[in-house]
């Protein structure tokens, strides 16, 4: 195992040990809080372009599993950890080429990520390959997440179907859209169809309803899929889940901003507003929707008063920034899927 470092844009230094690919993986630093679920993380397409730091004190201690699996292939660009697991992590690791370093100091890693923000960052394998001082103006030569519209990298080219069978017809219009959510789509009774980012709203209008998926990078430049969603308000159901929850927000006259350093974890508390129950949720987001207190917003965060949910019954279309789907994290939000496709009415 060879000593390699985590550089930030600031210029702090975290060093550690090479436990995964080699070579040198750029990226936004950030945090998740989650204590299981370390395969689904890296494998969700929310997490591209981004250095991830597990804050779990050991990551990889039950192994690796197909199953467990959010996409077909890892999105994060490096696994940040304390101490590693086992040696199958490890090896998953590198066969999926993602550099991983352990002994790092997540404590200091995430105190620093709390304090300034997540930042521009490089994780290098090996020191000897690519020193500091060299490192760190390729890193701020890198773009900032602020501004990036990442889903056309992650999105399905063409529309598939993840089970004919079901009572109503959904489209999940594909962001990013995690295997999980499709699964409880399905297990919920849907038929399910994953379209393109691009879809349009005469395709996605001809089904029983629409998901808007999750997805990485900001919902800012994202003016297309905007308007895509705008054009499908009050045609057919909508239920937009994280980013697509914020397209819902832009789309309905909202406005969205960067946190400061995310929704990573799966112990965030949300507030119900109409019935004052507290739901501990699994997020993973670093865009939010500006806080507010009109009606429609459902949902707020306890963290900041950010809006995590919007209802539009008018218009039969709503919205949550957390993950009922739950892959992986707590099961408090899990009525919310099945609970809309019981809902629905073939047309």
């Amino acid at each position: 195992m060879t000593a390699g470092y985590l550089l930030l844009e600031d210029g702090t230094v975290f060093r550690g040990r090479s436990v995964g690919a080699p070579g040198a993986a750029f990226g936004e630093a950030v945090f998740t809080t989650a204590m299981t679920g370390y395969q689904e993380t890296v494998t969700d397409p929310s997490y591209a372009e981004q250095l991830v730091c597990f804050t779990a004190p050991m990551v990889g201690n039950y192994g690796v599993a197909e199953e467990r699996g959010e996409s077909g292939a890892p999105h994060a660009k490096a696994a940040l950890m304390r101490q590693l697991g086992g040696r199958e992590w490890a090896e998953w690791l590198a066969s999926h080429g993602l550099v991983g370093l352990e002994e790092i100091d997540t404590r200091a890693l995430v105190l620093r990520l709390r304090d300034a923000g997540a930042m521009r960052a490089v994780a290098v394998a090996d020191e000897g390959e690519l020193p500091v001082p060299d490192a760190l103006d390729r890193v701020r030569e890198q773009p900032a997440m602020e501004g990036q519209s990442l889903v056309a990298s992650v999105s399905t080219r063409e529309p598939y179907a993840v089970t004919a069978t079901g009572f109503v017809r959904v489209a999940v219009v594909d962001y990013g859209t995690k295997r999980s959510i499709l699964r409880r789509l399905a297990a919920a009774g849907a038929a399910v169809t994953v379209h393109p980012h691009s879809a349009t709203p005469e395709e996605l209008a001809e089904y029983d309803g629409v998901v808007l998926s999750n997805g990485p990078g900001d919902p800012e430049p994202l003016h297309d899929e905007v308007e895509a969603v705008r054009g499908l308000l009050g045609r057919v159901p909508v239920l937009g889940i994280c980013l697509g929850h914020q397209l819902l927000g832009l789309a309905a006259g909202h406005r969205t901003f960067k946190l400061p350093f995310g929704h990573r974890g799966t112990n965030h508390p949300v507030l119900e507003r109409r019935t004052g129950r507290v739901l501990v949720t699994s997020q993973n987001h670093g865009f939010a929707v500006v806080p507010s207190d009109a009606q429609e917003a459902t949902y707020v965060s306890l963290y900041d008063g950010t809006v995590e949910g919007l209802d539009f019954p008018d218009l039969r279309a709503s919205s949550v920034q957390f993950h009922p789907e739950a892959g992986p994290g707590p099961h408090d939000a899990w009525p919310i899927l099945e609970g809309w496709v019981q809902r629905l009415e073939r047309r």
